[in-house]
């Protein structure tokens, strides 16, 4: 298989789900959160990542909306394996904040921004929303990025009735009306990608990831998918968060001869895995790997010369062609360095924080219970493209586009949706995803 070809398979079909069906399968979650996660979420009443219409309905909040600011919380990995994707995404926070506030602030009162580290640790990430929530007293809280951050922060999210934007594509069969999720879900990512590489001919697969909850969960969808459309699984490998030694899963993938391979590796791992890769000869040529959490700056990371020619599945490049996004590229960098790239996830951050605003203006309140009530429909001309809120299951519209990483470090749309993908989280609008939900 030749990954630069860019004839284009079919599309993701559009997904028409009655709303009873959205409605009883946005109540439910594949995993509950481990109870170890659950004992250090402060003052969490019920442990598990399902949507609760009652959880916090009685809780006072503590934001103060009396004076000339309003705060709101970021919470990002600063430190630790997951720093080397999520420092971007706090940079992208920040700038959206900035340019709010120079344009008037939101209901006339400028956004003060907290920020906090989440250390690339679940429970810690649970801690730092508690405190954001119940002594910064902020109006919202942007971040996150594993699943495994964001399932140990909803409970928090939800006993505290406050509100959390996720800007990170993750596995889906979740919602919350706690939770924006702004990133992609399956249907709007590795869906797409999964039909891509059927229409290029693909038949066999390796899966290599992390191993928590996106991954596992993840790579549970393409075996389904997999046996629905034909396609074997040759082999499937996890590797904790941080690992570096790849020599023994990059020798399997390279003898499991499959057609390509699915890449659900987080964080700094992407580094030691792409460079054992090449180092053994394996090429985007001979064995195309698509990745879904490897952005541009991720590629810096791993040295452009590990990975020039591997295809990505995201719904932002810094690439698109459009003039949100070269003001966008142009605003960050200016801010940020010339040598900055964009991303899917801080461009996703970046629109979460917009979205937040015009769902306030809308409510014309910063009441959870308001912005909650108000944010079906919200949109923002965002640098991906439209995006608008579904009201039913919190998630946003999205265009998927597959990618491929060239020598200059940047990422090119080789494939693309076309227009918006609505969001479909438990994969109701599949038939071979029956079941998966739990």
């Amino acid at each position: 298989m030749n990954a630069a070809r860019t004839e284009a398979p079919g599309q993701p079909r559009k997904v028409a789900v009655s709303r009873g069906t959205r409605n009883r399968r946005r109540a439910r979650t594949l995993l509950a959160l481990p109870a170890a996660v659950c004992a250090t979420a402060v003052a969490v009443t019920a442990c598990g990542s399902s949507a609760s219409d009652q959880a916090g309905a009685n809780t006072t909040s503590c934001v103060d909306t009396t004076g000339p600011s309003i705060k709101v919380g970021s919470l990002n990995s600063l430190s630790g394996t997951m720093a080397i994707s999520e420092v971007t995404v706090r940079d992208s926070i920040r700038l959206a904040v900035d340019e709010i506030n120079a344009a008037g602030g939101v209901l006339g009162k400028q956004i003060q921004l907290v920020g906090e580290d989440g250390a690339s640790e679940p429970t810690v990430f649970a801690e730092k929303a508690e405190k954001l929530i119940s002594s910064d007293c902020v109006a919202a809280v942007f971040g996150g990025w594993t699943s495994s951050s964001r399932k140990a922060m909803l409970p928090v999210f939800e006993d505290r009735n406050a509100l959390l934007y996720y800007p990170v594509q993750y596995e889906g069969l979740e919602s919350s009306k706690n939770i924006f999720y702004t990133g992609a879900t399956t249907n709007q990512q590795i869906v797409p990608a999964l039909d891509y590489l059927k229409g290029r001919g693909v038949k066999s697969l390796y899966l290599v990831g992390s191993d928590y909850v996106f991954p596992q969960t993840a790579n549970r969808i393409i075996k389904a998918y997999a046996e629905a459309n034909g396609i074997e699984i040759k082999g499937e490998d996890y590797t904790p968060l941080g690992s570096t030694d790849f020599s023994t899963i990059v020798n399997k993938v390279r003898s499991a001869d499959a057609d390509a391979v699915f890449n659900t590796l987080n964080g700094d791992s992407n580094v030691a895995f792409f460079r054992e890769y090449r180092n053994v000869g394996l090429t985007a040529q001979d064995m195309p790997v698509v990745s879904v959490s490897i952005a541009e700056e991720e590629v810096g990371g791993i040295g452009v010369q590990h990975i020039a020619g591997q295809l990505t599945a995201w719904n932002y490049y810094q690439t698109v062609d459009n003039p949100q996004n070269t003001a966008f590229v142009k605003a960050y960098k200016a801010k940020y360095g010339a040598n900055k790239p964009t991303s899917d996830p801080m461009e996703a951050a970046y629109v979460s924080v917009y979205l937040w605003k015009n769902t306030v203006e809308k409510a014309q309140s910063f009441a959870v219970a308001d912005v909650q009530q108000a944010a079906g429909g919200v949109t923002f001309e965002g640098p991906e493209g439209l995006v608008t809120i579904d009201g039913e299951n919190n998630h946003i519209t999205k265009t998927a586009r597959i990618g491929e990483i060239r020598p200059d470090g940047l990422i090119y749309s080789v494939w693309d949706s076309g227009e918006a993908v609505e969001p479909d989280p438990y994969l109701a609008g599949y038939s071979w995803a029956e079941g998966l939900g739990g």
